[in-house]
Parts: C-alpha cells; sequence; structure tokens
C-alpha cells in the first residue's frame, strides 16, 4: 500500500525546466551541440570543478593513450542534466578514466539516463590505462538527458572524461538544468515541554576506570534527576558526611544529570533513571556494562575538521563545547568534542603559534602554543558533561604535518590520560614511510602498537582507525582493538562524495556491533570549509535528510563537522530528531543493509532491540518517485504498523507493503512494528 506525503523541498521536472539556463544558440536541423560549449557550471561532481577540453585536473583529454581537443572533464560521483525537449536525435562520446591518474588507477561508471532516471546507455566499470569506449545512444523523443558517472569503489582518482562529446539536434536549443534549488523544510517537531531521556541505555566501562555518563533529556526546566539501582547507590551528597569512600561507586548529581565514579567489580547492571519536571517524571533503563569493552553505541559528538582544519584553537573547542550545551545538543545524547589534527607542533608552518619544540627531554609530547593547557582544556569540556577527544597518527607525523606519535606510544597515551581525553582518532598518513602497508600484518601493526599503549593508561579512551578502509578494516578492526574504523576515503559536502560513501557500505554490516562500529566519515551538513572561512553545506536539504538518514542506519559514528556557533534552524533539527538519533543509538548494535534495489531506488533495514525495523526509503534519481518497501523483503508477514521517524507521526497499519513519495536525492525514515 502506499502512503503520500508532502515531497521533501523537492521541485518538479517542468519547475527545474523554467530554472534552466540557456546554454547554447538555436540549432539548425541535425546540429551537432558540444557538450563542452554548454553551460557545465551546473555539474555537481564528487571532487574538483569541469572543464571544458581538459580534464578535471586541468591537463588535454588523454583516455588509453588517445588525445582529445573537444570533450568534458568530471569527477565520479558525478550528473550533468540537459533539456532536449524530445528534438534529440542522439548522444555520442568516447569516455574513460584520463590519462593523468595512471594505469589501474580509479574507477567509473559512466550512465546515459533518459526521461524519469531511465537507462539508455551504461558502461563497464573503466580504469585508468583502459582504452576509450565509444557511446552511441539514439534519443527519439527523449525530453531530458542525464550524464552520469558513478563508482562501485572510492571516488579517488575517477577522472572521468566524456571525450568528443555531442548531441544531435533537429531544431530548438539544448537548456542546461540548473543545479536543483530547495526550501529547507524542517521536518522534526518541537520538543515536548515534558520530560524525555534520550541518552544511550547501554554504557561500557572498564574496572576500576572513571566514568562519565550524563543523563541527556528534553523538557522544560528545572529538572531533577535520579537513578533506582544505581551501583553503589547512595547520593553524591551522602559523602560529605564521611561515611563512605566517593572514589567507589557511581555517583549522581539531581541537578546536572552527571552520573561519575568508579566500579572495581566487573559485571552488568541495570538501572533505572528518571528526569522529572513540574509537568511529569520520564523513565529510562539503562544497563551499565563493567568490563573489557567501552563504546557500547556509536560516538555521537564533534570534531573540528570539517570547520577549522588548521585553523583549530583551544578557544574554538571551548566554543563548540559553549555551543554543545546552549543549543540544547547536548540534551539529545550528543557527547564528545574531538581537536582534529593541528594541535600538536608543526614542522612546516612558517605561523609562530604552530611553532615550538615538539617534545620535552623525556620524550613526551608538548601542544603547540593555540593549545597552552590540554589538562585544562580537557577539564573544562568535561565541568560541561561532556567528554573530549583528541587526534594523532602512527608515522612520525600526522597528514597536516604535526609532529605524531611514531616510537612515542606509550608516551603519547599517557599524556592522553593525564590530560583527561576520552577519545583517541589515529590517521594512517606518514606511516607510509615506515610501512607501505601492503600486507595485512603491516595494516595492523601501528593500531595494535597504540591499541597496547592505550591498555596500560588508567583511562578509558576509546580507539577510533583513521586508515581509510585499506586491506578490508572492517573485517579485522575488532581483532585489532578499535571501537570505530572508517571505511572510506574523506568525505566532502557534495552528492556524490556523501551518496558515493554512503550507499558503498553495504556489506559491511556482519562486522559492527556494541563497541565496534564502521565509521563512514564524518557529518557534512551545517557550516563547513575545512579552514577559516566556512560556508553552508553544498548539500541540498533532501540530501541532508539522506545523509542523517543513512548514517543512522548504519550505526556509524555521528560527528559533527560544522561549527556549531553557527547553527541555523534547520541544521538543528537534523542533529536533534530523537527517534531518528534512538536508531543510531540502538543498544543491540545492528548496522542496516541493503534489502532492495531497483534502478537508483534502493531500501535499506536494520532490526532493533525491541523487535520492530528501521527502514530507510531512498531516491538516488533526479526525479519524485514512490519507494516501496515489501514486508517480505523483510521477513515480516500480517499487518505492520508503520511511524515516520522525522515526522515523528504514526501514518497508519499497513498489509503486504507500504509506499512513500521520496523526492529527488530524498529519504524517508520509517520505524515498523507488528500489529497486535
Amino acid at each position: 500500500m502506499k502512503r503520500t506525503f508532502p515531497v521533501l523541498s523537492s521541485l518538479t521536472v517542468s519547475a527545474w525546466l523554467a530554472l534552466g539556463s540557456l546554454a547554447g544558440t538555436e540549432s539548425t536541423p541535425a546540429a551537432t551541440n558540444y557538450i563542452a560549449d554548454l553551460d557545465i557550471s551546473q555539474i555537481s561532481q564528487g571532487w574538483g570543478e569541469p572543464h571544458a577540453n581538459l580534464s578535471v585536473a586541468g591537463n588535454p583529454l588523454s583516455i588509453g593513450g588517445q588525445k582529445f581537443a573537444k570533450g568534458l572533464g568530471t569527477h565520479a560521483v558525478s550528473e550533468y542534466i540537459l533539456d532536449l525537449g524530445g528534438r534529440a536525435d542522439s548522444f555520442s562520446a568516447q569516455v574513460g578514466i584520463d590519462d593523468e591518474v595512471g594505469a589501474g588507477q580509479g574507477t567509473a561508471i559512466f550512465k546515459v539516463m533518459g526521461d524519469a532516471g531511465k537507462v539508455l546507455w551504461q558502461s563497464k566499470p573503466l580504469h585508468g590505462g583502459d582504452a576509450p569506449v565509444p557511446v552511441n545512444v539514439p534519443l527519439t523523443d527523449v525530453r531530458q538527458l542525464t550524464l552520469a558517472v558513478e563508482t562501485p569503489d572510492a571516488i579517488d582518482y575517477a577522472h572521468a572524461d566524456w571525450a568528443d562529446a555531442y548531441v544531435v539536434i533537429n531544431r530548438g536549443r539544448i537548456r542546461v538544468v540548473n543545479a536543483i534549488k530547495e526550501e529547507a523544510v524542517i521536518l522534526t517537531p518541537a520538543a515536548s515541554p515534558k520530560p524525555r531521556i534520550n541518552s544511550p541505555k547501554a554504557v561500557g566501562v572498564r574496572p576500576g576506570h572513571e566514568l562519565l555518563y550524563t543523563i541527556a533529556a528534553t523538557g522544560d526546566r528545572p529538572m531533577t534527576f535520579s537513578a533506582d539501582h544505581l551501583p553503589n547507590g547512595r547520593h553524591w551528597w551522602s559523602f560529605l558526611s564521611g561515611g563512605s569512600d566517593p572514589a567507589t561507586g557511581l555517583h549522581l548529581d539531581p541537578q546536572t544529570g552527571r552520573i561519575t565514579g568508579t566500579l572495581k567489580k566487573p559485571g552488568t547492571y541495570q538501572v533505572t533513571l528518571h528526569a522529572k519536571n513540574a509537568l511529569g517524571d520520564a523513565t529510562r533503563q539503562l544497563k551499565i556494562v563493567v568490563g573489557p569493552q567501552i563504546g557500547l553505541t556509536p560516538a555521537l559528538g564533534w570534531n573540528s575538521w570539517n570547520c577549522f582544519a588548521s585553523a583549530v584553537t583551544a578557544d574554538k573547542v571551548k566554543a563548540a563545547a559553549d555551543a554543545m550545551v546552549s543549543s540544547g545538543l547536548i540534551n539529545h545524547g550528543w557527547t564528545y568534542i574531538n581537536i582534529d589534527d593541528f594541535w600538536e607542533v608543526n614542522r612546516n608552518s612558517q605561523d609562530p603559534t604552530l611553532q615550538g619544540p615538539h617534545r620535552d627531554t623525556n620524550g613526551f609530547i608538548i601542544p603547540n602554543p593555540r593549545f597552552p593547557d590540554m589538562k585544562g582544556l580537557a577539564d573544562y569540556v568535561h565541568a560541561k558533561g561532556l567528554r573530549i577527544g583528541l587526534y594523532s597518527s602512527p608515522g612520525p607525523w600526522t597528514c597536516g604535518g604535526c609532529v605524531a606519535s611514531y616510537q612515542h606510544e606509550e608516551q603519547d597515551a599517557l599524556s592522553y590520560a593525564n590530560w583527561g581525553f576520552d577519545y583517541l582518532k589515529y590517521d594512517w598518513c606518514s606511516y607510509n614511510q615506515i610501512d607501505r602497508g601492503n600486507t595485512l600484518v603491516g595494516l595492523q601493526k601501528p593500531y595494535r602498537v597504540m591499541r597496547a599503549a592505550l591498555d596500560k593508561v588508567d583511562r578509558d579512551i576509546l580507539f577510533s582507525f583513521c586508515q581509510y578502509g585499506m586491506g578490508d578494516v572492517w573485517k579485522w578492526g575488532t581483532e585489532v582493538g578499535g571501537n570505530s574504523w572508517r571505511t572510506t576515503g574523506d568525505i566532502n559536502d557534495s552528492w556524490g562524495s556523501m551518496a558515493g560513501i554512503g550507499f558503498r557500505q553495504n556489506g559491511h554490516e556482519a562486522y559492527a556491533g556494541p563497541g565496534h562500529f564502521n565509521d563512514p566519515d564524518m557529518l557534512v551538513v551545517g557550516k563547513v570549509g575545512w579552514g577559516p572561512s566556512l560556508h553552508s553545506t553544498h548539500l541540498t536539504p533532501n540530501e541532508q535528510y539522506t545523509h542523517i538518514s543513512l548514517w543512522c542506519l548504519l550505526t556509524a559514528p555521528l560527528l559533527i563537522g560544522c561549527d556549531m556557533t553557527q547553527l541555523d534552524p534547520f541544521t538543528l533539527s537534523l542533529l536533534s530528531n530523537d527517534e531518528v538519533l534512538e536508531v543510531d543509538q540502538d543498544p543491540l548494535g545492528h548496522q542496516a543493509k541493503r534489502i532492495a534495489v531497483s534502478g537508483n531506488l534502493e531500501v535499506w533495514a536494520k532490526d532493533m532491540e525491541d523487535g520492530s525495523k528501521a527502514v530507510g526509503l531512498f531516491n538516488r534519481g533526479y526525479a519524485t518517485t514512490t519507494v516501496t518497501v515489501n514486508w517480505a523483503d523483510l521477513g515480516l508477514k500480517g499487518k505492520q504498523k508503520v511511524r515516520d521517524l522525522w515526522r515523528q507521526q504514526d501514518v497508519g497499519e499497513f498489509s503486504g507493503s507500504y509506499g512513500a513519495e521520496v523526492g529527488r536525492h530524498g529519504a524517508v525514515l520509517i520505524r515498523v512494528w507488528p500489529v497486535k
């Protein structure tokens, strides 16, 4: 059955064409129109800028040793949409990966699509050095032509050339469809003034190590917190009389909702949390697991790289912590404030704030002058009920050329612990100087070394591998002691990058679970920029709904990449929908898999702890259409209750299937329960 919703901020095809920019001149009958002579500014692609008659890197077009004077240089994942008005005869081209990337590098699949995204022609996967592949496609009665480049792998080196590409048109003019403009429609309802607890339902801590768990709750303040069956269940004020040792057991501050303390005895403790205000009392079950495994649900937090990159400072980190609290994100479960590269001394920079001695006389790392007091910074973040993370590399230098941890792993781990850090991102980068990573043993070794160093310190530090998926890290990341591991290269704020990464995660679900998660990289919503100059994300509103929906289904770490001091209402709504975040934070820890695909339409689903299914209906195509999930594909029978998670609304009971209209590059996220 089908349920129709208002389409998520999509423009109809007719509206696109009304916005189309004139991109040629009146054609004589059977005129040849080279696409490189049209307006190529409306091409969307995963990296770089398109070029007329040159490659994406600005070199003469060359495929398989053959040179071309005319053509279009682009990069996967890309699309170029032309309005032909049903007047064209044919499209022709020679396609392939440009020789500038080298033989065997890159992977691209070229597609020529007609109306409603119908595939008219498609290449096999092509690589650097392959001979150019001829394209000859009849276009009789085709009104809209889309030239797309996709990739089954990472987008790296996918320098895609449409050489000698032209359309033969009978009459009229070719129009280029402008980049899509969408209204940013907020779907997340405002939080209720009544209490609602949103923090994770499971938390792990190692025996004798400090725990910091903030009960995240929305609702009007003032609000008080309590807990039933808290281990060593005295509240913090009971220790003022000196009757017990406050260093043992867990203690709850009833005003802040922060649970702190240590537990020495391994085991699992079931606790009932309460949040109470003048309008009611909310409860939630919390499982505290004292044992070897931490990070039982994916990290929710912020990372400095996608907004500040090399411009990060201690003051900006403090401002991020302040913003996480003042924006209310802390009340939705967001926890980590993570410093990426450039807190260390840089070997190349002429900026005095990045210079100084790398290490002291005993070999311990010295932060750069922008970070004069790392322990004070950690204390500042902890005082807000948040956790804090930082970054290094197993090589001698980080990606940005700052001093890293090679041969100082134990000293650095001890420094991180003494400063009070809770999270380490460990980036491969210059370890290539030590080991090219050509063997599995070589790929694993630096992460094993740092894992052993972290195990020696008296603090829980979440361990995040950043090595871009080399050697199928998802297959061995748990064995080597990772809490999460990057499965891809770096993301950017383009549809090609985000969708290319996110939809390529299918098949990794077998390797995710509580305490160990696949990481498809950070979020690219809000104001990003990778340096001092920021811009609003290039993802459309629909694409941002797809981004958050897919990452939550993937049970991925969610690390906000924008400047949180400039959160706009739409971005805040994306990050504060508790029913959507529950999909990511579900304690069962399952990752979604693709259960159905039809052209550009995909259905992904994951099992939830309560027996329900979280289901994403995705439209990777170019026009609004209905996406349907069949109960049989979910292993379900009988009537099912469906709830729209973005709108937080029950939409009805359905037999056999459920379908919804989904906009261009958009998503609908639902949760499905059997009707009792």
